[in-house]
């Protein structure tokens, strides 16, 4: 089975000059938590997830949670949320994200997306963006062709 013909198509999208507000509503919209970036004629240049939206918040996170001594007011931090709103994609998407093509293996395709540990990968034919995989997705193909007959 190939990723072509269990992808989501039909995207929703972002550029990187819209303001990280309009994304997260865009994945509230969807209930996803994470929205391809592309240039005007559909090349993808990156990726928004929740993580990106989330991680202004707690720089150096790592730093602060076992040193008491200069630990972070974290109820404090969320005031920040606002101004991550407020500010441009491009400023916190990832570029040059992990893709893969339609012909590739379902498999193949989820073996990548468990290196990375990603639940979703943008498809790309040519340079464009033309779909997303989930896992989802590849459980859904799979159940269908090979499980959903048996008992």
């Amino acid at each position: 089975m190939l990723v072509h013909e269990v992808m989501s198509t039909g995207i929703v999208t972002a550029n990187r000059m819209d303001t990280v507000r309009s994304v997260v509503v865009k994945m509230m919209n969807r209930n996803c938590g994470a929205i391809p970036v592309v240039e005007g004629d559909g090349r993808l240049i990156g990726m928004v997830t929740l993580r990106d939206v989330l991680l202004p918040l707690y720089p150096n996170y790592g730093d602060y949670i076992h040193d008491n001594v200069h630990s972070r007011d974290f109820v404090e931090m969320e005031q920040g949320y606002s101004e991550v709103l407020s500010g441009k994609v491009e400023a916190i998407m990832s570029g040059n994200p992990l893709t893969v093509a339609p012909y590739t293996p379902i498999l193949e395709a989820a073996s990548y997306m468990g290196l990375k540990n990603f639940r979703r990968i943008p498809v790309v034919d040519h340079d464009r963006l033309v779909g997303m995989l989930s896992i989802g997705d590849i459980n859904r193909g799979l159940f269908f062709e090979k499980g959903a007959m048996r008992g």
